[in-house]
């Protein structure tokens, strides 16, 4: 076997190329030592104190400011570097800098070349001199911090009950909010007001660095949800909030990132009661949460005698016995200055179900699932209301907040209920809970179904059931508006979970149009002879103020309808056949507030053929 030979000349070449790249390796090293004293100045400002910067847009410390000056006149391209040496940004491109000139108005965003933020982390500035061949790493790094600070309340007392710290408490002592040691950076404490509506902040208080602990009186305050937060800002200015903020500077209530802590509802007096029609003449329980001694009463709803009474007491427990009359009633209990009034439906023993004179009367349907879902009430202690609208789980059987009427039943169900009453018609009584739960009235028994107002969330199994009573035959007049289009879940903890958003499409498939603010009348345009609904209406409803327009039935065969004036011809008032019944739809907010005087005709004769409508 040859072995090959290796030309003389080649190792020779090898050691001069390793000996040229030494010196040249040696060189450059030498020369990067010396570079700094090519600079006569350099300046990198982030305006506060360290080499720390958050652009994230709030004003403060939201650029790098760079100057420079040269001993001699040079072509300068600046770039910022990564911490891997790698460029993301050019901020000067061979720009020529004569000797003692500086160069001033260069900043650096946190973007890179494309523009997008880049993340967070350490970065250098690379000085390039192109006439003297020369790149300079400058040796100081600066921070790139746009991440706030995370503070928490960890806990809100004196009670250690989980939940929201609910005052005034019984032993008359303030709210206690606790929370890790306050950075230096002008820590405070707040607090926001956080009912729907009435969002707001209602104090705030600075702390000292490194304070743990904070004390509020909510003395004055009126009933509601209120959370306690803590603020503070890192060494860059990010500020960081127990509570999520918006734009407003106010706690955004639909947003995640709300801890478990921090919530305190000022509540004077509250009740809670049953869920499920009670049977008139037997035992009915509520419960009242009261620092105080309280009396309660038992009235009709729309009448002022009282029924029953009792106390002063301080028990949390009150045992009656049901009025015997169906229909539904308010359980108000009192302590000085403060009261609260929670409905409860009672079916008495005269059902109307298969009674033998004609009108049978109708079943009354109350939508208790979307009372509770609309409660602004505090179920977890993160200070805000479990409500469905911000997809939060809403438990079933808790107090009414406020005044403890449910959202909208004094301008919905209430004069509904008193026309009723007013009108001697015959009806039975339910819950949509009871329908999913099977307990009470039997839908099979009735012609027709009366929901008097808003029933935004219903369960599948409940809306499965009216759309079986309507197939069979039967009359549902809807009254309220935004309603049927929307399910919700009941779990073992007695929670509505998974509530849906708005379909497009009510249960019965027909579209219907999102509520229109704008002033009209509305003119009879169709009305089937079998069915009549308009009759006694004078042929028109004069004067409405808002409405929601059905844009078409889907499966459904049109059998009556009034539309708008102005502009003309959208349906809003409905009749409508699925299977062998009918759905009416009265797509007015209104109506049910104009029911409650004698004053409006065409809405009480129209009150009234529906009811016959469905209880015949």
């Amino acid at each position: 076997m040859k072995t090959a030979r290796v030309p003389a000349a080649v190792p020779a070449l090898v050691f001069g190329l390793l000996v040229v790249a030494t010196f040249a390796a040696f060189f450059v090293a030498q020369r990067l030592k010396q570079s700094p004293g090519v600079l006569q100045f350099i300046g990198i400002d982030t305006r506060g104190p360290g080499s720390v910067f958050s652009p994230n847009g709030d004003g403060r410390r939201d650029r790098l400011h760079i100057a420079l000056q040269l001993k001699d006149s040079d072509n300068v391209t600046l770039t910022i570097v990564d911490d891997d040496g790698d460029p993301v940004r050019t901020l000067v491109d061979d720009r020529p800098l004569e000797k003692g000139e500086r160069l001033t108005g260069v900043a650096w965003d946190g973007t890179g070349d494309d523009g997008r933020p880049v993340p967070d982390g350490r970065y250098r500035l690379r000085i390039i001199l192109r006439r003297q061949g020369r790149s300079i790493l400058y040796p100081k790094s600066f921070l790139k911090d746009t991440t706030p600070p995370r503070p928490y309340v960890f806990a809100v007392g004196p009670s250690p009950q989980p939940g929201p710290e609910v005052w005034p408490n019984r032993d008359g002592k303030p709210v206690v909010a606790r929370f890790p040691p306050a950075l230096p950076n002008r820590p405070r404490a707040l607090v926001y007001r956080t009912d729907p509506g009435h969002v707001r902040e209602v104090h705030s208080e600075d702390l000292r660095p490194g304070q743990t602990s904070w004390r509020w009186d909510p003395t004055g305050q009126p009933p509601g949800t209120y959370v306690i937060a803590v603020q503070w800002r890192d060494q860059a200015g990010n500020v960081g909030t127990s509570v999520p903020l918006g734009r407003d500077r106010l706690p955004a209530l639909d947003r995640p990132g709300w801890s478990r802590r921090g919530g305190v509802t000022v509540r004077y007096v509250g009740a809670r009661g049953p869920v499920l029609p009670v049977p008139g003449g037997e035992e009915v329980t509520f419960r009242v949460h009261s620092a105080e001694r309280y009396r309660w009463t038992i009235r009709r709803l729309g009448e002022r005698r009282a029924l029953k009474r009792g106390g002063p007491k301080r028990s949390s427990v009150v045992r009656t016995t049901a009025p015997e009359r169906t229909g539904v009633y308010l359980f108000e209990a009192r302590v000085p200055g403060h009261a609260t009034r929670i409905p409860f439906a009672v079916q008495g023993e005269d059902s109307v179900a298969g009674a033998a004179e004609a009108p049978r009367g109708g079943l009354v349907v109350l939508p208790m699932m979307t009372w509770q879902g609309r409660n602004p009430v505090d179920d977890d202690g993160d200070g805000r209301p479990d409500l469905l609208d911000y997809n939060l789980p809403a438990r079933l059987y808790r107090d009414m907040a406020g005044g403890g009427l449910p959202q909208g039943f004094a301008g919905g169900e209430a004069p509904v209920l008193m026309w009723l009453d007013r009108e001697r018609r015959r009806y039975d009584i339910t819950t949509d809970v009871a329908l999913l739960a099977g307990e009470g009235r039997d839908l099979r028994a009735y012609k027709g179904v009366l929901i008097p107002g808003d029933a935004r969330w219903l369960p599948a199994a409940v809306r499965r059931k009216l759309q079986a009573f309507v197939r069979r035959g039967g009359t549902l007049v809807s009254l309220g508006t935004d309603s049927l289009r929307r399910t919700v879940a009941l779990d073992g903890d007695g929670r509505l979970v998974r509530p849906s958003r708005r379909a497009s499409a009510d249960f019965f498939g027909a579209r219907i149009r999102g509520l229109v603010r704008e002033p009209t009348g509305l003119s009879i345009l169709r009305d089937d002879e079998d069915t009549l609904l308009f009759e006694g209406t004078g042929g028109a409803i004069p004067e409405v103020r808002a409405y929601e327009q059905t844009i078409s039935l889907g499966p459904g065969k049109l059998l009556s309808n009034a539309v708008t004036e102005n502009p003309p011809g959208r349906t809003v008032v409905v009749a409508a056949r699925y299977g062998d019944g009918r759905v009416i739809r009265t797509g007015l907010p209104e109506f049910q507030r104009r029911l409650s005087g004698n004053d409006d005709p065409a809405i009480s004769a129209l009150m009234a053929r529906m009811w016959t409508l469905l209880s015949r």
